[in-house]
């Protein structure tokens, strides 16, 4: 706690020092909007963000050409921001010269994941195919560099290697993202579809796996992985579905949770990855406005504490890099990532924004990164021990010193600085100080009244290296955590509970050699608690429905019609049939009806068992939207390979193609409820379809939203078909039309 002469001494310099603007506060007013990356490229897919240590965001993403015109494939390309919304380009990390040695001629690099280890930074990225076996055989490969936009040096070794005969997998070595545990144990999480997603454990410095994969989601149904540790659980984002069909793209964000970074992991349902009848709840899908195909993300913390997902999408009207059918141009996105009831999801579950937005906070009432000659304003004058030069703040005393800010402390604030540490380095916030302390090989908290508490440092913790602390204080709770980068993955972690009258000072703390860096303090950052609503049902519009209580009711017609499809004890019995309405052959019956004007939600239940002990593609039953066969939306119960799940299919014609994709829900049961949300764009026209899914009839789940053009309404409708090898039935029990939504 600062003594009153210190604070008296503070004010006196704060009346004739004028705020520089490391220290003015940042606008909380500053907007942006998506795409981000717009300035330096029109598109940068798969993007991974880091604060570097000199205090400026970079971004890698995969080796796409960068601009509409070019055709060349980037080996990787690094942008820069101060701001995470305004974006240049710098360099990419390889030229053809420095690439992996080990990578085959003409191979992508695709899908980085940053990380800054023991000094220095480490990138990740898949080889789509390599030169050590018989080729076709994807890989993660490695490379280090001493700052983010290099020079970078590619591993001679993959990280992970190559599987002989991968390219009968589909490439499942894709996609990596490392992780550090609190133990100090480096992991790296990697995978696709027709393998499945792992973990495998990493040497100490992170430059090769030294132990077996571990099994963390089922194949056909997610990659893109990456992890971070919240509130004691270790949370895994996956991508699901196609990341690249132009305007049919319905790639999305989905997460489940572990208390080990091996997993297993578990939906907000309780359903496992490892499932046939695959879990994942929704953090990210498109929603009817300009952006399908939100996928592939990491997540970056702002100065005051808020989450932010980094994905990419695709504009619906313009989805393409040059010509149609070529590279799918996935330009970055950036939102807010909330955290509502322990799940992680996008603006409240809003999705991926359009329009000005309330920016990243990345400067506070202090913010110094110490790129001067002397302390500077925004402190008060120094005492012998501290000293500023080569870009940082340095404590060469063998004593104990505090460096006291001029600003007050924010009544919830959340803190941060990068520390080097020979002795003792960290804060005080209002008279608790928070410590990293080489000595003792831990993180120290000592609380007034409460005493002091260590929470052990790993092992492997290299003190000489630069680590990021963090401080939040909300509510009379402290929690401080240090990490390598700031990149959700603390090392050490620990909370204590705070005096209920605290001194708003703030001061940086050191005791023998110690450097710091990058020193921010802002106003914490007001969780959002309440999701956006989901559509409800209004009034049951009788004459639109059928209870299937007789023959079949008034208002059907066919399209192909099939016999089989009978009405029998309660229910619309239709066996699949061995037809389908994708692509060219549209030899599948459809029954259909007219849809009311207007908002309304359809509903069915529907009992279809697609037993998950054999390969049933892509048998499948549910609703549809219907404009003709070459322009529907299909939410069905569906077999891919050993995996079940609600698909959301759209297909539609596009540039003198049939384009198909679909967006992935939540596990089906063998009881399964179906909704379809149907709204009109009061501005455009547009239809709009959200689809639904429960498993109780009582507990919904919302997924992505496909769009029609605006005019005649498409009709809604009933299928059942994909195949009839093994035989199976699906049997609606209803078919319900609710006004409104």
């Amino acid at each position: 706690m600062a003594s009153f002469l210190d604070r008296v001494l503070a004010l006196a310099v704060a009346l004739t020092v004028a705020l520089s603007p490391v220290t003015a506060a940042a606008d909380p007013e500053q907007r942006y909007a998506n795409p981000v990356s717009a300035p330096a490229a029109d598109t940068f897919a798969d993007p991974a963000v880091i604060r570097g240590k000199d205090g400026l965001w970079y971004a890698f993403g995969t080796g796409d050409p960068l601009r509409r015109g070019e055709h060349d494939h980037r080996l990787l390309p690094i942008m820069r921001s101060a701001d995470l919304t305004r974006w240049e380009y710098v360099t990419d990390v390889f030229t053809q010269a420095s690439r992996p040695r080990w990578a085959a001629h003409g191979a992508g690099l695709w899908a980085p994941d940053i990380r800054y280890v023991d000094g220095r930074y480490l990138l990740y990225f898949t080889v789509t195919d390599t030169v050590l076996n018989e080729g076709g055989d994807a890989a993660v490969g490695g490379a280090t560099a001493p700052s983010p936009s290099g020079p970078w040096t590619a591993l001679d070794a993959p990280v992970v290697p190559p599987v002989p005969g991968d390219q009968g997998r589909f490439w499942s070595i894709l996609d990596p993202a490392m992780l550090t545990d609190t133990d100090g144990k480096r992991w790296l999480y990697y995978g696709s579809y027709y393998g499945g997603l792992f973990v495998v454990p990493l040497s100490e410095d992170g430059t090769r796996m030294i132990g077996a994969a571990t099994r963390i989601a089922i194949g056909d149904r997610y990659e893109g992985a990456y992890a971070v540790r919240k509130n004691g659980w270790y949370y895994l984002f996956a991508s699901s579905a196609n990341c690249c069909v132009g305007p049919a793209t319905g790639y999305s964000v989905f997460a489940g949770r572990s208390r080990f970074p091996t997993g297993p992991f578990v939906d907000r349902d309780g359903v496992s990855l490892l499932g046939s009848r695959t879990g994942g709840t929704p953090v990210v899908q498109q929603n009817g406005n300009r952006w399908i195909g939100t996928g592939h993300n990491s997540v970056v913390t702002d100065a005051a504490g808020q989450d932010w997902l980094v994905y990419h999408g695709i504009d619906r009207s313009d989805p393409y890099l040059n010509e149609p059918h070529g590279v799918n141009m996935r330009p970055m996105l950036l939102d807010r990532l909330d955290w509502i009831d322990g799940w992680p999801t996008v603006r409240a579950g809003a999705g991926a924004s359009t329009g000005r937005q309330r920016a990243p906070v990345t400067s506070g009432v202090v913010d110094d990164r110490f790129d001067r000659t002397a302390i500077g304003p925004g402190w008060q004058p120094s005492l012998p021990g501290w000293k500023v030069e080569s870009g940082l703040l340095r404590h060469v005393s063998p004593g104990q010193n505090k460096l006291w800010s001029l600003e007050s402390l924010p009544t919830n604030a959340f803190i941060e600085l990068d520390v080097r540490v020979g002795g003792v380095a960290g804060v005080s916030v209002g008279g608790t100080t928070v410590l990293v302390d080489r000595q003792s090989a831990a993180l120290v908290t000592d609380v007034p009244g409460r005493g002091a508490r260590r929470t052990p440092l790993p092992a492997s913790f290299r003190h000489e290296a630069w680590h990021s602390l963090t401080i939040r204080v909300r509510d009379g709770a402290l929690t401080a955590s240090v990490t390598d980068a700031r990149l959700g993955d603390p090392v050490s972690e620990q909370s204590r509970d705070l005096p209920h009258h605290m001194e708003d000072s703030f001061a940086l703390i050191a005791r023998g050699a110690a450097e710091l860096d990058n020193v921010s303090v802002a106003r914490l950052a007001q969780p959002v608690w309440r999701p956006e609503p989901t559509p409800r049902p209004g009034r049951l519009d009788r004459t639109a429905s059928d209870e299937f209580d007789g023959a079949l009711g008034d208002g059907w017609t066919w399209v192909r019609a099939d016999p089989s499809a009978t009405v029998r004890g309660g229910s619309l019995h239709w066996p699949a049939q061995a037809a389908d309405v994708v692509g060219n052959n549209n030899n599948a019956g459809v029954l259909l009806r007219d849809p009311p004007r207007g908002d309304y939600v359809v509903e069915t239940r529907l009992d279809l068992d697609l037993d998950e002990g054999t390969v049933r593609n892509f048998q499948q039953a549910g609703l549809i939207a219907y404009a003709n066969d070459d322009d529907f939306a299909r939410l069905s119960h569906v077999a891919i390979w050993n995996t079940r799940q609600v698909e959301f299919g759209r297909e539609l014609p596009h540039a003198g193609r049939l384009v198909y994709g679909q967006v992935t829900l939540t596990a089906p049961a063998t009881t399964t409820w179906l909704r379809l949300a149907h709204s009109v764009d009061p501005m455009s026209g547009e239809h709009r379809f959200r689809g639904g899914v429960s498993v109780d009839g009582v507990h919904w789940n919302w997924g992505g939203t496909w769009v029609f053009p605006a005019g005649v309404a498409p009709r809604v409708g009933l299928v059942a078909h994909g195949g009839d090898v093994p035989v199976v039935a699906a049997a609606f029990a209803y078919f319900r039309v609710y006004r409104g939504s």
